[in-house]
């Protein structure tokens, strides 16, 4: 067993006890699982994953922890552990507490406003970019304006606080926030993707039709076939996605996890309600846990158009055989 399994089984351990289906929807509903569940992820080390080892991190890259942001995902952790990992290991100090990352607008008068925070309701922080420029901002100064999901919001601060904010110097202007929040999505949109076709094929063997499971009629084998197509297309762009050295992700790369797994992200979703019927749309049923959150992540960050769109454009710029960009993308250490 080797780290990356050591990690991966730490936070299945962790999530497996603390993020419950009844956790998460109490956290949705504003309850307090939130605390003591990002307490035990503080406690397995999990947040400090990829920060240095002389910062008092483990010195991971983000290959390492691949298993970890998948375990996220097959679990519906509503708390952005991933983004923290990401977030921590590019900041000088390591603030308490989860940390959204979000794009953000610089206002004329020196607010700062970001029109979409994924999980800045369930966040201690948001480090946002807007126009290479960085900024970590208190959650708790935000005056927030709620989004379609529970604990989405547009959040805004004003210029005193987004002045006071701290501002993240030397940070690489070719960063973009977009690329480092889309490599996070990508590894737990497979990570849910798994999930919701185990339990699809669960319920097609357990649900009976006719006198037999509806998993032996063609027509459902068919579309349980396509789930599965799509989930292990999903799961290897996503490893391409956090391929590399280093806590920070290839932009081409992430481009093809992140279009990959929000194409996915729609066809799994849509084919699993199918199969599961009216009860798949129930609040009760935990399935609606997951596929809100595929189509919520599949928008995170830029949908598989905005990336499609970076692909090509690479593509276009690159001289020579489109076959050396392609083994570019996805030739990567053993």
């Amino acid at each position: 067993m080797n780290d990356n399994d050591l990690y991966a089984d730490a936070a299945r351990d962790v999530l497996a006890d603390h993020c419950t289906p009844r956790a998460v929807r109490d956290i949705e509903a504003g309850g307090p699982s939130a605390g003591p569940l990002w307490e035990q992820l503080e406690a397995a080390g999990l947040a400090d994953a990829l920060v240095s080892e002389e910062a008092g991190g483990s010195g991971l890259g983000l290959s390492q922890v691949y298993g970890v942001l998948e375990q996220c995902g097959a679990h519906a952790l509503p708390l952005p552990l991933g983004e923290t990992m990401v977030a921590r290991a590019l900041l000088p100090a390591r603030p308490a507490g989860s940390i959204a990352l979000a794009r953000g607008q610089r206002l004329a008068d020196g607010a700062w406003h970001c029109a979409l925070v994924r999980g800045g309701r369930a966040a201690a922080h948001v480090l946002s970019q807007a126009e290479g420029e960085w900024r970590l901002l208190a959650a708790a100064d935000a005056r927030c304006q709620p989004h379609a999901l529970p604990l989405d919001a547009a959040m805004s601060w004003t210029a005193e606080k987004a002045g006071s904010a701290i501002a993240i110097a030397g940070a690489d202007s070719g960063l973009d926030v977009w690329t480092l929040q889309a490599a996070v999505a990508a590894a737990q949109m497979a990570g849910a993707l798994g999930w919701v076709l185990e339990r699809t094929l669960q319920y097609a063997n357990e649900r009976q039709q006719f006198g037999r499971p509806i998993g032996k009629f063609q027509a459902i084998q068919h579309q349980l076939a396509v789930m599965s197509e799509h989930v292990c297309a999903a799961r290897m762009a996503a490893q391409l996605g956090c391929s590399g050295e280093g806590a920070l992700p290839d932009r081409l790369r992430v481009a093809t996890a992140k279009a990959r797994c929000s194409e996915a992200a729609l066809a799994v979703a849509e084919l699993a309600h199918a199969i599961h019927g009216a009860i798949g749309f129930t609040e009760e049923y935990d399935l609606q846990l997951y596929t809100r959150r595929l189509h919520a992540w599949r928008q995170t960050a830029g949908s598989e158009a905005y990336w499609q769109e970076v692909a090509g454009q690479a593509l276009l710029a690159h001289e020579g055989l489109t076959l050396d960009l392609v083994r570019r993308i996805t030739d990567v250490p053993a």
